[in-house]
């Protein structure tokens, strides 16, 4: 196994490094992108711009990488300094996105937002912009959320379970063919066998979960954690009482929620009332 090799002063500009590094280890390896792509379960046009420097793509696709080369975290030290902001992945969010990539299992309940897996580049943009991101922060951010995604969409994606407030689905981005966009992809989303989406309405009232946005994580050892955040932090839970009271919570919004087919149809007359 190659050693893990030292990122140093010489890495004067970490974004053109990444991509030098993505494209000359596959050389070395002598497989196309297209066979690269087979291999890791991604799309190779992707992976095509992560080699020209026109994407960063998100932390999962550095660390497939590292894994399928065996470099040992090496690309995903590249990325992390290519975005510019280590304080946008503190350590305990870095644990987290590892989990992410590595779950067979995923379930989210969302309050007022469209959980960040089914959101569009242009509603991405919108709701960080908000939040005060601008410039390359705001591009580096929309790209590691878009990405994320792909794992979803992948022959061998986990399996994921969503809870939308009929209150997200109610706000619309300022550009209405963007929001008819977003909303056509949540129903292309829901089509996918590994994936189910509930609506809970806002006559369900209140619940459990009415203050928290939470993504409960089931590794391949049959190990959950959740995440916890707010529009400020978020926290990773991994003791097993509060994980399971969270659960329970859960469930009992669940359900309140719309079945998956009654979903999709809420979702369909809300782009019906849409304006064109």
């Amino acid at each position: 196994m190659p050693q893990r090799r030292t990122v140093t002063s010489r890495s004067q500009e970490p974004r053109r490094r990444f991509a030098e590094e993505v494209k000359q280890l596959r050389e070395r390896k002598g497989i196309t992108l297209r066979q690269l792509a087979e291999q890791l379960g991604w799309d190779w046009s992707t992976l095509g711009k992560l080699e020209r420097g026109q994407t960063l793509g998100s932390p999962e696709i550095a660390q497939a990488l590292d894994q399928y080369y065996g470099t040992q975290g090496f690309l995903l030290t590249l990325w992390e300094l290519a975005i510019g902001d280590p304080k946008q992945f503190r350590e305990r969010y870095r644990r987290y996105m590892l989990l992410e990539a590595e779950a067979v299992h995923l379930w989210q309940h969302s309050m007022n937002i469209l959980p960040g897996l089914f959101q569009t580049s242009a509603y991405a943009r919108e709701l960080l912009a908000k939040g005060g991101l601008d410039g390359t922060a705001l591009e580096v951010q929309i790209e590691a959320r878009v990405g994320r995604r792909e794992m979803l969409l992948a022959d061998d994606g986990p399996r994921f379970r969503a809870i939308v407030s009929e209150a997200a689905l109610r706000t619309p981005l300022r550009d209405v063919s963007a929001w008819r966009e977003q909303l056509e992809h949540l129903l292309f989303m829901g089509h996918h066998s590994n994936i189910v989406i509930h609506v809970l309405p806002l006559l369900a009232g209140l619940h459990g979960l009415t203050n928290t946005d939470t993504m409960f994580l089931r590794g391949a050892d049959g190990r959950t954690v959740a995440w916890v955040e707010t529009g400020y932090s978020g926290e990773l839970v991994q003791e097993t009482g509060t994980v399971e009271e969270l659960q329970l919570r859960y469930d009992l919004v669940r359900d309140l929620a719309l079945s998956p087919y009654e979903s999709q149809k809420f979702i369909e007359r809300m782009l019906e009332e849409a304006p064109c």
